[in-house]
């Protein structure tokens, strides 16, 4: 086929998905759904919070705080602050609070994680977690770069990926499709030490959509 034919065709294309958005125009009014769960940080703090850390380690050892701060906010005045020691190169501190999936049967989860500087060292990791249960200790989060949005049949929705990819505010995000919707989800956000320095990192604009 001559490079004539080929622009041809794409015009083609091009003139087909334009009316394919004019036919649809109807259904753009249609308002989006609401998320089953947003949360800014602004009215208190109504998760429960825990960390873990290796066998090598007792827990009373790992230093580790989570809170409510007004030193960043991505939306408002408040964020949700993650305080971890390196001292022991291990350790995850976490929060959690349970989220109503109302009728739907997929999930996208997206936040957004502050960090003081980029560097190209995985200094941190944020994890996230949306399933049946809350977790219990770091393995019940995803392994080191996984993300269900890219695993077909995943037991439960999660990221582990790193932080410091940029100065500043990040968007993360997640996406789960489950085989059955339990009554009840459990979501949880938080940081795990990869690197042996004490560190702050901020988590805010919290949002639970169905798909």
């Amino acid at each position: 086929m001559d490079d004539h034919a080929q622009l041809n065709r794409r015009d083609v294309l091009r003139a087909g998905a334009g009316l394919g958005v004019v036919g649809a125009a109807g259904c753009l009014d249609a308002p989006a759904p609401a998320p089953l769960f947003a949360e800014s940080f602004e009215d208190g703090l109504d998760w429960e919070t825990a960390a873990h850390i290796g066998p090598e380690e007792e827990l009373s050892e790992f230093e580790w705080a989570i809170d409510r701060s007004d030193a960043q906010a991505a939306e408002g005045e408040w964020s949700l602050s993650a305080f971890t020691e390196g001292d022991h190169d291990d350790g995850t501190a976490w929060a959690t609070t349970d989220v109503d999936p109302g009728d739907a049967d997929a999930f996208e989860v997206s936040f957004e994680a502050w960090s003081e500087s980029e560097s190209f060292n995985v200094l941190r990791n944020v994890v996230a977690s949306l399933g049946p249960e809350a977790p219990e200790n770091e393995e019940d989060f995803p392994d080191p770069g996984q993300n269900s949005s890219n695993v077909d049949g995943a037991l439960y929705g999660g990221l582990r990926e790193p932080l410091h990819l940029a100065e500043g505010w990040r968007e993360y995000s997640f996406t789960w499709e489950p085989d059955s919707v339990p009554e009840t989800l459990s979501l949880a956000l938080g940081v795990t030490v990869i690197w042996e320095a004490d560190a702050t990192h901020y988590l805010d604009s919290v949002t639970v959509e169905p798909l």
